[in-house]
């Protein structure tokens, strides 16, 4: 399969990669969070919040055996918005790199004939 301008691929609910451009896209506007080598989540913008306004936590929101209170991080999309993604994390913790993609790989089989995109899904 050649490589044509809207080679999309659906990652998750809010995201996509452009594998012509090794790019992360948001998929409800197409705003460009960042290379595909990574962390699409260093493109959002971020919001830190108390974890017990999502309703999962009761009174002490600390890791068990930890006293290190969680913090609730939210990513969004700088272009529309929207939520892509939101994390728990122990003050200090590093943001999670959740997704990659050996893009080499995927683009030499989709040369091949191996892949191909159908519906902004690898098939």
């Amino acid at each position: 399969m050649k490589l044509e301008p809207e080679n999309r691929v659906r990652v998750g609910e809010f995201l996509e990669l452009d594998l012509n451009r090794e790019e992360w896209l948001c998929s409800q506007c197409g705003h460009a969070l960042g290379p595909a080598r990574e962390n699409y989540k260093h493109g959002c913008l971020v919001a830190y919040r108390d974890p017990r306004s999502s309703g999962l936590f009761g009174g002490d929101f600390a890791l068990p055996g930890d006293p290190t209170p969680l913090r609730r991080v939210d990513f969004h999309c700088p272009g529309c918005a929207i939520r892509m993604e939101t994390e728990y994390l122990a003050t200090g913790q590093a943001i999670a790199k959740d997704i990659e993609f050996d893009l080499e790989r995927v683009k030499e089989r989709a040369r091949r004939g191996e892949l191909a995109i159908r519906r902004r899904k690898l098939a």
